[in-house]
């Protein structure tokens, strides 16, 4: 199988224990899922963004990743923000204008609350991209078992990663391979289109998807993977760094929480 991209060389995130990415990945997402006011979020995003440079990503190598999630982003936090926005905090705060059309009328609420989704997104997309380039591949599945998770649970996290370049590896062999018969994408802006002329494509890429699946399974079944509690060669150690990133997530989920509950977290900024 394909191995996932390892980009982060020897620079700060590379150096940290993988439990500290995946952790600090999945603490991020509860503390921003519970900030509304778009000043705490920009902070938020802010030190996301801060995280994602020490892991020294180029972005050569991740530019299309990183456009599929503004696309992603843009459309999904964007335009529904707005459109809930207006609906959620209608006559909260001034109004802006009004979108032809549709006639979903802007405040100042709105345009606040869709700045908080967009920055939201981001800030769980810029902690998440260390934990898929910045962790080496032999290290996922036991940083897993590491943090207490079932064997086959971390094992399975671990073939989920290799099994996404796989299939990109048997698409872009294929596309080959039928370009060599006489396969040509062509050049239409029609989705619709699009869709259909990839039909020679769908067969034989899930084909070996279930091959590649069953042959994974039978080498595991082989090694007797599952009969007995499984240990690890790799050692992860936890220094004084790492506990420093972990304590400093944790005391801001905790906060974030405690605020929460207790009614003390500012609520949406209308200006």
């Amino acid at each position: 199988m394909e191995t996932i991209r390892y980009l982060a060389a020897n620079s700060f995130l590379g150096r940290r224990d993988p439990r500290v990415l995946i952790l600090v990945s999945a603490l991020t997402i509860v503390v921003v899922a519970q900030i509304q006011d778009v000043r705490l979020m920009a902070i938020a995003a802010l030190l996301a963004l801060a995280y994602y440079l020490s892991a020294g990503i180029p972005f050569g190598e991740v530019r299309t990743n990183w456009l599929f999630v503004g696309v992603f982003v843009l459309l999904l936090a964007g335009v529904n923000g707005v459109i809930a926005g207006a609906g959620q905090y209608a006559g909260v705060a001034a109004e802006l204008f009004t979108i032809p059309g549709i006639g979903v009328v802007v405040s100042t609420a709105t345009v606040s609350y869709t700045v908080t989704m967009l920055l939201r997104f981001l800030a769980i997309a810029a902690t998440g991209f260390p934990l898929s380039f910045a962790v080496r591949p032999g290290d996922l599945s036991v940083a897993f078992a590491r943090l207490g998770m079932p064997s086959r649970f971390a094992y399975g996290i671990d073939l989920t990663f290799r099994f996404i370049p796989t299939l990109a590896a048997n698409l872009r062999e294929t596309i080959a391979a039928q370009r060599l018969r006489g396969y040509e994408t062509g050049h239409t802006r029609n989705p619709a289109r699009r869709i259909s002329r990839l039909r020679p494509l769908v067969v034989p890429v899930t084909v070996s998807a279930f091959v590649d699946a069953e042959d994974v399974a039978d080498a595991l079944d082989l090694r007797g993977f599952g009969s007995q509690r499984r240990t690890w060669l790799r050692t992860l150690r936890l220094n004084g760094t790492d506990m420093a990133l972990i304590g400093f997530c944790t005391a801001a989920t905790v906060t974030a929480t405690v605020a929460s509950v207790t009614g003390h977290m500012p609520g949406l900024w209308v200006g």
